[in-house]
């Protein structure tokens, strides 16, 4: 989908392609990038977008307590805000594939990087719950079509190494992650205890992010280069992402592990935005202080740095996935029942073990690229799982406001998040068996 394809010209003539691409007379094909470049950049931009995929989410968990005084907002509206994520990530994350086709992936990408940066710059000062909702859902717009587009760009790039590569964005994202909820509350205080200005400045690393994407913006998605089965891509191909509609539409629906991931990948979505929104506030509500909390938030995100590399690589190792499933929702449940029993004195414990729960997520985007067995696949796969999984998880963050209000505690919300992970692992090792959604729609 990316439009990293050469010329049909260049192509043809592959020994003078350095020398026309860097000399004189260098063909003024719209676009064209050296292929030297390529690669290097293509890296940079995964990277980058992955670190800015959630610090507009853990950046707020870390500051809901002083967002909801200076709004004045009670826990069913701050409920509402942590379900935002998700129901925006549903909306416009089905639209990714369509708006790639039509403007190519690259200028998609580079949009998305950009709503980032002025959604975060914007929303602390807009002056009222409706401004700061919107100006979030801008960024989170841009944050959905990079979801989905991510698994695509890994698939079609490095089919060889579907676990390594994802396994390196995921550890990105891991990182952008952690870094919002450990830094945010230190970085408020820098700047002098203002809120605002704490949440704005993750502004910074959004626009940052749109630079590698620039010289693609005006390049359009190629069509998919034929190879044999198991042939690597070759030097000219792996600076083309195909285009995902060059392949006839699945019908996705028909395939049960489809609907197997796509309910995986919610229930998961669903415990970490209740996370995100709310673990620095159920360990304050428990006596630990404000920057300890976001930094005990913050390990649950940093476990991922390192297991997002491992859990992909192990997974694409294995011919089925379930024992890896299973280990991360008993994680979980022991994770949640500390919290239950005794949220402070064994805090660290159970932030750990909930940080191995929470790879629930890179597991989930390394299902996505091998359970489709082509790029266009896993485009279709990717957006039917998120989309569908999204809006499963929308009502989670908000009942857990709700719960919270009404209980007086946490209890009941940490209850329900325990129970979630009965059903995600069951889903999990149904989504873990060795098939493709190819497979099962023909039949």
């Amino acid at each position: 989908m990316m439009g990293f394809m050469p010329s049909e010209e260049t192509r043809t003539h592959e020994s003078t392609t350095v020398r026309a691409q860097t000399g004189p007379d260098a063909p003024k094909t719209r676009g064209a990038v050296p292929r030297a470049w390529t690669t290097r950049l293509l890296v940079a931009g995964i990277v980058l977008a992955a670190l800015n995929l959630r610090p507009a989410i853990t950046s707020l968990g870390a500051l809901l307590e002083e967002v909801r005084d200076g709004f004045g907002m009670s826990g069913s509206v701050a409920g509402l805000l942590t379900s935002v994520p998700p129901l925006c990530f549903a909306v416009f994350g089905v639209t990714a594939p369509r708006l790639a086709r039509r403007f190519g992936t690259g200028a998609v990408v580079c949009a998305g990087m950009a709503a980032i940066a002025t959604g975060l710059l914007v929303r602390p000062f807009t002056g009222g719950t409706a401004g700061f909702l919107a100006a979030t859902a801008l960024a989170l717009m841009g944050i959905a079509v990079s979801n989905v587009l991510m698994p695509v760009v890994v698939k079609r790039h490095f089919p060889d190494r579907v676990g390594a590569m994802t396994g390196l964005y995921s550890m990105a994202l891991a990182l952008g992650t952690a870094a919002a909820a450990a830094v945010t509350v230190p970085l408020t205080d820098a700047v002098g205890g203002d809120w605002r200005s704490g949440l704005a400045l993750w502004a910074a690393l959004a626009l940052a992010a749109v630079l590698p994407w620039l010289p693609f913006v005006r390049e359009r998605d190629a069509a998919p280069t034929e190879r044999a089965p198991g042939e690597a891509p070759g030097r000219a191909e792996a600076s083309a992402e195909p285009e995902p509609a060059a392949a006839p539409a699945l019908r996705i629906t028909r395939s049960r592990t489809a609907w197997a991931l796509a309910v995986f990948f919610g229930l998961q979505a669903t415990v970490a935005y209740i996370t995100m929104g709310w673990m620095p506030q159920i360990f304050r509500d428990a006596g630990v202080p404000a920057d300890t909390a976001g930094l005990l938030l913050a390990v649950i995100m940093v476990m991922g740095v390192p297991l997002a590399f491992v859990i992909p690589r192990l997974a694409a190792r294995l011919p089925h996935q379930g024992p890896i499933v299973l280990v991360v929702g008993a994680s979980g449940l022991a994770g949640y029942a500390g919290l239950y029993f005794a949220p402070a004195a064994g805090a660290w414990a159970w932030v750990l073990l909930l940080g191995i729960a929470n790879c629930a997520f890179p597991l989930a985007l390394t299902l996505v690229g091998m359970r489709a067995g082509t790029g266009a696949g896993v485009a279709q796969l990717s957006a039917f799982a998120q989309s569908v999984g999204y809006l499963i998880s929308i009502p989670g963050p908000l009942l857990v406001g709700v719960l919270y209000q009404h209980s007086g505690g946490w209890g009941l919300p940490i209850a329900l998040m325990a129970g979630l992970m009965v059903p995600q692992t069951i889903m999990g090792v149904l989504a873990g068996r060795a098939r493709t959604v190819e497979e099962e729609a023909a039949r």
